[in-house]
């Protein structure tokens, strides 16, 4: 990944509501408003972490786009990029905590960002760009962003001006039935990052994959990063495989975890350390989205993230998030 130049995130960001204290919706007093977004996610920590970034989307007319655009804009992102739909509404989304964890309720068909498609593309903050991040979420929401997504991956890496990361964020409520799997490897095959969690890549390509089988489906990627929940992640490179557990932290709630490692793995690679630094720096970030409701929480201090980073490797495997 090269070191200079901007980040830019590419992906629907929409309203969330969610249960205030967190309770069943069915006996809820109170809602609580927010936003979420797999990209936009991944801006707000890669901001967080220092590096530059902007994020590219849509967003109503509306008091909920206006919303969006300014959590977004408050955690150092650049929105300049945003476009605002005068005929569509902004997406929302609607959280029910439970005993077996938190369904999630989309209200983002006809939305500003399904609207979006390949001539996003030709924003001038891709020029000079050192990175786009991209997740399957988007190519799932319309036709035509499956084309801004086959498009932004159509040039061979070899020839792109710059990087291409892609986290597969499968999300079956946005697929017809049986459609999921081939499309996003397709496109997963045709990044130069991908990550993906091995439970969905189990979902989606055979119940009994391992992380080395999940390299053998995608071959192609600079680097494959199969993240094993609060057990570790793998990166697979040309030059070997690197393996790092989880760090130990409290979780209130398991979403948007996977957006936050993404973007500590992307700063990480960025800053130009090992893999296994890198991979360190995913699993503080995603502990930080882990210890709160909300998809985006407060990082540790830089001390303490640089002490957790230089842990030997029997103390980063005793170590908890502060």
């Amino acid at each position: 990944m090269p070191e200079r130049g901007p980040v830019v995130c590419l992906g629907e960001t929409m309203a969330a509501l969610a249960p205030a204290p967190p309770a069943s919706l069915d006996g809820a007093d109170s809602l609580r408003l927010s936003v979420a977004g797999a990209e936009s996610n991944v801006a707000m920590y890669l901001a967080d972490l220092g590096v530059p970034v902007s994020w590219l989307s849509a967003v109503g007319d509306d008091a909920l786009g206006r919303r969006v655009r300014a959590a977004v804009a408050g955690a150092g992102v650049d929105v300049s990029g945003v476009r605002t739909d005068p005929a569509r509404p902004t997406g929302l989304l609607l959280k029910d905590p439970g005993a077996a964890g938190t369904r999630v309720h989309y209200y983002r068909g006809g939305s500003a960002a399904s609207a979006l498609g390949p001539d996003v593309l030709d924003d001038e903050r891709l020029q000079g760009a050192a990175l786009l991040h991209l997740t399957g979420v988007t190519p799932a929401l319309s036709p035509s962003c499956r084309a801004l997504v086959e498009q932004a991956l159509h040039t061979p890496p070899a020839r792109r001006a710059h990087a291409v990361s892609f986290d597969v964020n499968h999300r079956p409520a946005l697929w017809p039935p049986g459609t999921a799997a081939q499309v996003l490897r397709d496109l997963a095959d045709r990044a130069d990052i991908v990550f993906v969690g091995l439970d969905e890549a189990q979902d989606l390509w055979g119940a009994g994959l391992t992380e080395a089988d999940v390299r053998g489906l995608l071959s192609r990627p600079r680097v494959l990063v199969v993240k094993d929940g609060g057990r570790g992640a793998t990166a697979f490179t040309e030059q070997g495989v690197c393996g790092v557990p989880a760090l130990a932290t409290e979780v209130v709630e398991p979403v948007g975890a996977g957006d936050a490692f993404a973007a500590g793995f992307l700063a990480g690679l960025r800053r130009g350390t090992d893999l296994s630094r890198a991979l360190r720096l995913g699993h503080i970030t995603a502990a930080s989205a882990l210890k709160v409701v909300g998809d985006h929480g407060p990082l540790p201090g830089p001390d303490a993230v640089e002490a957790l980073l230089a842990l030997a490797g029997p103390d980063w495997r005793r170590a908890r998030m502060p």
